[in-house]
């Protein structure tokens, strides 16, 4: 046998789709599923039947063009295991988000449900639509990273780090708008001896606090982004905090 690297759960899944038209060993979206639910929370089979905005994420299976009385628009399955239903979206988001629209990719979409109906099955007509990347940005609070300075350890390289991931602008009517995640360092550091303060106090172990480190210090979260801020992280502990 040849020695080769194993495949990633990504690839070995695509790899089975190739070769037998479905997924064998398991599903794309458990990849991303823990990370995901931390703020699109509803599974699909879920859905309210409510006239309020609703939030789910999925993977885009069979994914169609329809051009209909009302201009052209995209047809396509979503499916996160728990259930697949119909999703649409309009003429003018399939122009902007085109990118995004194709099969095997994660999508995670606002918009109404419609229930099944006199004959019709589910749908899901889409308003909004974001990648992983992207909806760090919108839902995500900061990255939280760990830091332990004790014992001569390095803390992370945070301005070599925040100009190898810049935030992206975008030009808008409104001016220019930036997208990134910013950062929050989770800093400690253990002091070598305890250090006695007081005759009545307990000894002083070491100190802990957090800093925030501000809007100018917002970095692209993609998945080789953090990946290189949790190399950097204590014990790689570097998370996107949601709520």
């Amino acid at each position: 046998m040849v020695d080769a690297l194993p495949w990633g759960v990504k690839e070995r899944l695509m790899q089975e789709k190739t070769a037998l038209g479905f997924y064998l060993s398991g599903h794309l979206f458990d990849e991303v599923e823990r990370e995901v639910r931390r703020f699109a929370k509803r599974p699909i089979e879920e859905l309210l039947d409510s006239r309020e905005p609703q939030l789910v994420a999925g993977i885009i299976s069979d994914f169609r063009v329809i051009n209909g009385e009302r201009g052209r628009r995209g047809v396509f399955k979503l499916d996160d295991k728990s259930a697949a239903i119909e999703a649409t979206v309009d003429e003018e988001l399939l122009n902007t988000q085109k990118a995004l629209l194709h099969d095997d990719a994660l999508v995670i979409v606002s918009g109404k449900y419609q229930p099944a109906r006199g004959g019709f099955e589910a749908r899901f007509n889409v308003k909004e639509i974001w990648d992983l990347t992207a909806a760090r940005c919108r839902f995500g609070r900061y990255l939280k990273v760990a830091v332990d300075t004790s014992g001569g350890a390095r803390a992370p390289d945070v301005a070599a780090l925040l100009r190898e991931f810049p935030a992206q602008r975008e030009a808008s009517e409104f001016g220019d708008l930036v997208r990134g995640l910013g950062v929050r360092l989770a800093v400690r550091q253990q002091l070598p001896e305890p250090v006695v303060i007081a005759d009545n106090a307990d000894p002083l172990q070491g100190a802990s606090a957090e800093l925030h480190l501000g809007d100018a210090a917002r970095f692209y979260p993609t998945d080789t982004a953090l990946a290189s801020w949790r190399a950097q992280a204590h014990q790689g502990q570097a998370v996107v905090v949601y709520e």
